[in-house]
């Protein structure tokens, strides 16, 4: 799988988690509330049957009409008349105050001498039993004359304890149906709410993945960049070292002409300014990489469309690491748009201090805990190979001699760099 099919399924997947989470509790809660609705039914309407099974005026009344009717000649809705004038207010108010839809009492051959219904009486019911009339106890669903209900059905025995008849109690399903949307009615407040809930802790944490997924895109940014530039510096460091051996045998040879036009044809720059900056003392002839530093960088920044002004102060001459400090410096602040520039060096004991000062835009405070950091550029060409580089190269040969680099707002309304470091050994 691709990273970014891998990436998508781990923003979705809490999401989808919390919906099929949720999904299954109310699943599972709606089952578990139609069981208890049910067990709930089933057990009242057999506990009904069976106190009303047990009623002596109800043994009593239903012994007295075993012998209205047979298998072969059932007895009739006149036959048991006097019955259900009996039974039938009994079977009304026991309805009425157990809550369930309707009460009958059949006799031994199942003919209803009760019913809600008065065409019912002196019928048959379709579901009769042969088990309960013989002395079984029933309970479940069937289909009847009312629709289908949850029914118990509990036989009635005389005194001798023969069965005689039977008393069977049901509620239809229609009505346990309305009871469980009810119910379903009454949770449904706090299933949203656990929807929102769980929505809210999906968002967040897909929030936090997504910007872990940020930050590793950031670092693999910077990881690509950074291998990048190590190839480009290893393709670069390869070919300077040719160039050097080049230059080391025209030198050798005594070709300083062609050796100078070789080194003026690889860097790509016109000749040296040879003019000092206005306010700029001679550089002593005992300080050869000093005069060099000032003459290059007056010439590169020259061709930047930028002037420099040189206030030195040293007694001994510099190495490469302060040229190369002083250059990048010097070279950040011209490509940053600066048009004057001020570079100054002097010694303090055994140490260099040196500070850059431009009247270009300057370095915005939210991004001037960054601009050392590899490949870091406020340029719009960050394209071209090296941008970002140079002040990468000033910390750490500032921190590496034991010095430190700071930048802030320089005098001329641009940015100061200001720098110390030890003087090498």
């Amino acid at each position: 799988m691709r990273p970014s099919a891998v990436r998508l399924v781990l923003l979705v997947l809490p999401s989808v988690v919390t919906l099929a989470a949720l999904s299954a509790t109310g699943a599972v809660a709606l089952a578990l509330q139609e069981r208890t609705i049910r067990e709930a039914t089933g057990e009242r309407v057999l506990e009904v049957a069976s106190s009303l099974a047990d009623l002596p005026e109800v043994r009593e009344t239903v012994g007295a009409v075993t012998a209205k009717g047979s298998p072969a000649a059932l007895a009739g809705a006149d036959d048991l008349a006097e019955a259900t004038a009996v039974l039938q207010p009994i079977a009304d108010l026991v309805g009425e105050a157990a809550g369930v839809y309707y009460v009958v009492i059949t006799d031994d051959e199942g003919v209803r001498i009760t019913h809600p219904l008065a065409a019912e009486r002196g019928v048959q019911v379709e579901t009769a039993n042969a088990s309960v009339l013989a002395g079984e106890t029933f309970t479940g669903t069937e289909i009847g004359a009312s629709g289908p209900s949850l029914r118990a059905k509990v036989p009635v025995r005389d005194a001798a304890g023969q069965p005689v008849g039977m008393v069977a109690v049901g509620v239809l399903e229609s009505e346990i149906a309305s009871e469980l949307d009810a119910a379903v009615r009454a949770l449904l407040p706090w299933a949203v709410g656990a929807l929102l809930v769980a929505t809210l802790a999906a968002s967040v944490l897909t929030a936090t993945v997504e910007r872990r997924f940020r930050r590793l895109d950031v670092i693999a940014a910077e990881h690509a960049q950074m291998r990048r530039t190590t190839v480009a510096l290893r393709e670069q460091s390869h070919e300077f070292s040719t160039r050097l051996h080049v230059i080391h045998g025209l030198v050798s040879r005594g070709d300083v002409d062609e050796a100078r036009g070789y080194i003026e044809e690889i860097a790509a720059v016109r000749r040296p300014v040879d003019a000092g900056g206005a306010g700029d003392e001679p550089v002593p002839d005992d300080l050869p990489v000093l005069a060099a530093m000032t003459q290059t960088v007056r010439t590169e920044l020259s061709d930047l469309g930028a002037r420099v002004r040189f206030d030195l102060a040293v007694e001994f001459d510099v190495d490469e690491g302060v040229v190369s400090v002083v250059a990048n410096l010097c070279r950040n602040a011209a490509e940053a748009g600066a048009a004057t520039v001020v570079c100054a060096l002097r010694n303090a004991d055994d140490r260099i201090v040196g500070s850059v000062d431009d009247d270009g835009p300057g370095v915005e405070p939210r991004i001037a805990a960054r601009i050392f950091v590899p490949g870091f550029t406020s340029k719009t060409d960050a394209s071209v190979w090296g941008r970002g580089l140079g002040l990468d190269v000033v910390w750490r040969i500032v921190t590496a001699r034991g010095g430190s680099v700071e930048v802030g707002l320089s005098a001329l309304g641009g940015a100061r760099f200001a720098f110390e470091l030890e003087r090498a050994g």
